[in-house]
């Protein structure tokens, strides 16, 4: 799986990258978030690990823009874990991964 198109896609669909401050997702993870509705976001969280990338997409309620990467979130609505290219399959349409 290829990581930087990911960060790139993710970058261009206008996801700010937040800082992860807290306890709530693993040391290391980057965390790429979209308001999709009043508080409720859109997030993939990116851990590369020297053997694995695992990407990790869910939609959660937080208080705040500035909570995520800090504190829980208030609700998890949907939760994909993404681990190999079969998986990436159902985001493909909505990622639009180009080559370039």
């Amino acid at each position: 799986m290829d990581c930087q198109k990911i960060v790139k896609t993710l970058k261009h669909k206008h996801f700010i990258r937040v800082p992860n401050k807290g306890n709530c997702f693993e040391d290391g993870a980057v965390i790429y978030a979209k308001e999709i509705k009043t508080n409720i976001f859109l997030l993939f969280v990116i851990l590369k690990d020297i053997e694995i990338e695992n990407i990790k997409a869910l939609i959660a309620h937080f208080d705040s823009f500035s909570s995520i990467g800090e504190k829980e979130p208030e609700q998890i609505m949907f939760y994909l874990s993404i681990k190999d290219k079969k998986d990436l399959h159902y985001f493909e349409k909505y990622l639009k991964i180009s080559d370039n």
